[in-house]
């Protein structure tokens, strides 16, 4: 082995690995990843991969030319194609002696702190058995309120659960345009996206000056350009670097691997950059740089703001807001803890430990929650109390009068305090919270 050895994530979309139109598997691509990855893993490097397809393996054994609507067909597609997708992946690397794991992921898994460690060691202990795994989400299992949406955001989350140095998005396109390049001449490429924080935008759009209107997936999968940069900013804000490229020559990656080796901290503006690239024949991407260190998520960060599934929101005005956050980076708070007289609204219903998304509003000066005021989410939380009790003590500044709302026998129990959430007054305390700096909507997974 020569040069650096790196813990890399490959992601296949199903139209890269199965004919939109006949349905059937790609050998000759499947074959030239296959080859792609031996390679990598003499090089030195660790890979994972993260394959779609199982889906629309299903669809072609069923001779069925669309993907359903209804759950049930999907899920009963997916336990019919997935055995045989893996399959093949098995038969094609042992043409080279490499063997595999099948890893099978539903957001079910990560929800406890625990199982979101286990599924990290799991991976790791792989790779130092010198096995390749491969991970896709358990269609047959998830339901819409658990699922992780698409592959590309389980590959953002598998890449940072394992603290991988690169991602790689491998799909039908060969970067990141301004435009559909197919339908705009004019459309320019992007090759470089630098500290990538989403917000919302506008019209939904999570990366302001790009149309990615056409991005809405294949006629075998889920997902689109969009969902792709959600995966980037998932792994990007974790430390890991996330390449766009096309598909159909795998073994570019080598080439990419090198050439981000050659790159300094300096800016370059894209135009200097192709000329450049195409001097040292280097094939079109787009690569999103990891986010500074110092505003790196670190793992029970990540884990709480894209690993839970959140049942409704507190929302808090701006004071309370900088109160708990150092407005120079990404942190969760160590000491200390969000009190209920810094809240002024509560939606929808949750329980006691469950996650709830935490917002920016703006309080009346009754200390009512202005109803006009747009909320931005800024964070995600763990919390002490259901949304009834804060219904009832949100803004409430002494401990004697949240006991005489609650009951002094709730207030400050034991087993309120056995279970690791401190100072009963706090609605939620450091370990429990990850905030951002951004008044921006923080752009988190869809749950």
């Amino acid at each position: 082995m020569t040069g650096k050895s790196y813990t890399i994530v490959l992601k296949l979309g199903s139209s890269s690995l199965v004919d939109g139109e006949t349905k059937d598997l790609k050998l000759a691509s499947m074959t030239r990843i296959v080859e792609t990855v031996c390679h990598l893993k003499k090089m030195g490097h660790r890979v994972v991969m993260v394959s779609s397809g199982g889906i629309a393996m299903g669809l072609n054994v069923m001779s069925r030319d669309k993907r359903p609507t209804a759950v049930s067909e999907t899920q009963a597609l997916a336990a019919i194609g997935q055995g045989k997708l893996i399959g093949k992946w098995d038969m094609l690397f042992q043409n080279f002696n490499e063997e595999i794991a099948q890893i099978l992921l539903t957001r079910n898994d990560i929800l406890n702190w625990e199982q979101f460690q286990n599924a990290r060691n799991t991976v790791r202990e792989l790779l130092d058995m010198n096995v390749i795994p491969i991970v896709n989400e358990n269609d047959t299992l998830s339901i819409s309120e658990i699922e992780f949406g698409d592959n590309d955001t389980l590959s953002g989350i598998t890449a940072s659960l394992i603290q991988a140095d690169y991602l790689f998005l491998l799909t039908d396109v060969d970067c990141l345009y301004t435009n559909d390049p197919r339908v705009d001449p004019d459309a320019k490429p992007i090759l470089t996206v630098r500290n990538l924080h989403l917000s919302e935008g506008e019209n939904g759009n999570p990366l302001r000056g790009v149309n990615l209107s056409n991005g809405s997936g294949s006629s075998v999968g889920t997902g689109g350009m969009k969902t792709k940069i959600i995966a980037a900013d998932l792994a990007c804000n974790s430390g890991v670097d996330t390449v766009i490229m096309n598909s159909e020559n795998p073994s570019n990656i080598e080439t990419l691997l090198k050439y981000m080796e050659t790159l300094d901290s300096g800016e370059e503006n894209d135009a200097a950059e192709l000329a450049r690239m195409m001097k040292m024949n280097v094939p079109l991407h787009t690569k999103f740089l990891a986010t500074d260190t110092d505003k790196q998520l670190e793992s029970r960060q990540f884990w709480i703001l894209h690993g839970l599934v959140t049942k409704g929101s507190i929302i808090i005005d701006e004071n309370t807001y900088e109160q708990l956050n150092d407005l120079d980076m990404i942190t969760s708070i160590d000491n200390g803890g969000l009190d209920v007289n810094g809240i002024i609204g509560i939606e929808d219903k949750f329980h006691e430990l469950e996650c709830v998304n935490l917002k920016i509003g703006k309080k009346l000066e009754n200390g009512e929650l202005d109803p006009d005021y747009p909320l931005k989410t800024v964070g995600r939380a763990r919390v002490n109390y259901t949304s009834n009790e804060l219904n009832k003590i949100k803004g409430m500044t002494k401990l004697k009068d949240i006991e005489k709302v609650l009951g002094g026998d709730y207030i400050g129990s034991d087993d309120h305090l056995n279970q690791g959430h401190g100072d009963s007054e706090s609605v939620l305390t450091g370990g429990s919270l990850s905030v951002v700096a951004s008044r921006e909507n923080l752009a988190l997974t869809p749950f």
